[in-house]
């Protein structure tokens, strides 16, 4: 396995990723809101491609992608907003989605983003140094509730990174 940025010859398997890894259709066009997410968060202006990872098979084949983008924390653009996160089912509990995690957590440490936010399960990305973002003085958006709402402090961050939390646009939406 390799993880990677994504490039534009990606986009496609990208999709394909997470219409698969999120089978369970929560739209009327039985296509996962994961799936056109990634599509529209790179239309965005909170796109950074440096955060836009895949995990490819011996043959270079997409199986797994994440993504973080720009989001505010307070107002200020001193976070990312990581997700989705996706893998094939066919490669889950093999490690790349942890892969994939570790990788886009480093790459943010290596850029000196203070704080990565996600919504996730309280049991499993506590293992990535995530912990409740309240705990920091970080609040959710509406309607997210304080449980599955989750940070991680990166080298860069600040005890003044305090306020309520904001993703890029497309999370809006959702």
């Amino acid at each position: 396995m390799l993880i990677r940025r994504e490039t534009p010859a990606d986009v496609d398997a990208i999709r394909a990723v997470h219409s698969a890894a999120f089978v369970k259709a929560d739209r009327g066009d039985g296509v996962p809101v994961e799936a056109t997410l990634v599509d529209a968060l790179r239309a965005d202006e909170g796109w950074l491609p440096a955060y836009s990872l895949v995990a490819t098979d011996s043959d270079g084949q997409v199986v797994g992608h994440v993504v973080a983008t720009r989001a505010l924390v307070g107002g200020a653009p001193v976070a990312l907003g990581l997700g989705p996160l996706g893998v094939l089912p066919d490669w889950q509990r093999r490690g790349v989605g942890s892969a994939l995690m570790h990788a886009v957590l480093g790459a943010a440490d290596a850029r000196d983003e203070p704080l990565v936010v996600l919504l996730g399960h309280p049991d499993y990305y506590p293992r990535f140094g995530f912990r409740p973002a309240v705990e920091l003085g970080v609040t959710p958006p509406q309607p997210w509730g304080p449980q599955y709402f989750m940070a991680r402090p990166m080298h860069a961050w600040r005890e003044s990174i305090r306020g309520e939390f904001r993703y890029a646009g497309p999370f809006d939406d959702l």
